[in-house]
């Protein structure tokens, strides 16, 4: 089964030893690795760049993005992404690993963040050019302490992290709608969900089989996911479902069958009128509409 390629940080390593850590101005970075980053492709880390400059588009699981100066974006691992830029670009972009920052910040975690709380929420805001201006200097900071050679470079990187990550989410809930409820106790089981979901969807597909991994029962996880989403919980597990597919249907030269096979379908019939349902199309309908 032919997946979509996940690039992993380390292709993108300086010969500083920070494996779990990069950044780079973004017109070279760009330039230098331009045979992987202009092709969809998904990652294994997080992802966060900022444009002083630039036009074009951005897009990321099928929702296409704007670029202009001020843009900034957010990836989590596993999203599809690929740029088209009618200009050169400038700015900065770093990736990094959850357990650079986790471990750095052992209170805190990085879904305290709305951009990555949920997919739910959008990857994208657009600020002015006061804040932008405010921002490159953390940026630029980050860029030059990765590639110094000073004591405490992990540390100060991670701080510096920290601080833009706050000011890109005080940004971010000013410019942008995001998922939010006023219950701690329905955050942490969105959450839950979102990851169990993430691990299981090819192969459960019930609403009760979360609910039982997650130690609740079905009503209540439900009420969760309305409250917070305004969905139901198979709507999520769908959405996913639909979502994969997707990504394999454009971004890899299976056969609708094994695609659906691999989805958890043993039927191709059902996989088809499944997508259908909730795209308008048949899958060799959208495959052709992406060319």
């Amino acid at each position: 089964m032919k997946i979509i390629p996940v690039l992993n940080i380390k292709q993108f390593e300086h010969r500083v030893p920070l494996t779990d850590f990069y950044s780079n101005d973004l017109s070279t970075h760009l330039h230098k690795n331009a045979a992987v980053v202009n092709k969809p492709h998904s990652h294994n880390f997080y992802l966060c760049v900022i444009f002083t400059k630039g036009k074009g588009t951005h897009e990321i699981d099928f929702n296409s993005y704007e670029v202009n100066t001020g843009s900034v974006f957010f990836l989590k691992p596993g999203q599809t992404h690929y740029w088209k830029f009618t200009n050169t670009p400038e700015g900065y972009i770093f990736f990094h690993t959850q357990d650079f920052y986790e471990l750095h910040f052992s209170t805190s975690k990085l879904e305290q963040f709305p951009f990555y709380y949920s997919h739910k929420n959008t990857p994208h805001i657009t600020v002015n050019k006061n804040v932008l201006a405010q921002l490159i200097t953390n940026y630029r900071s980050i860029n030059q302490e990765y590639y110094a050679n000073l004591p405490y470079k992990k540390q100060k990187i991670a701080s510096l992290l920290h601080t833009v990550y706050i000011d890109l989410a005080r940004q971010y809930n000013k410019e942008a709608p995001t998922t939010e409820t006023n219950s701690v106790a329905y955050i942490e089981t969105l959450r839950a969900l979102e990851q169990e979901i993430e691990i299981h969807f090819k192969t459960e597909k019930s609403a009760q089989f979360y609910a039982d991994k997650l130690h609740i029962t079905a009503k209540h996880l439900n009420r969760v996911c309305k409250t917070t989403l305004n969905k139901t919980t198979t709507e999520l597990i769908t959405e996913r479902v639909i979502l994969e597919s997707k990504r394999l249907l454009v971004h890899s030269k299976n056969t609708m069958s094994s695609i659906s096979e691999n989805l958890g379908f043993k039927d191709y019939a059902y996989f088809s009128k499944v997508f259908k349902s909730k795209t308008k199309l048949t899958p060799l309908e959208f495959k052709k509409s992406y060319k």
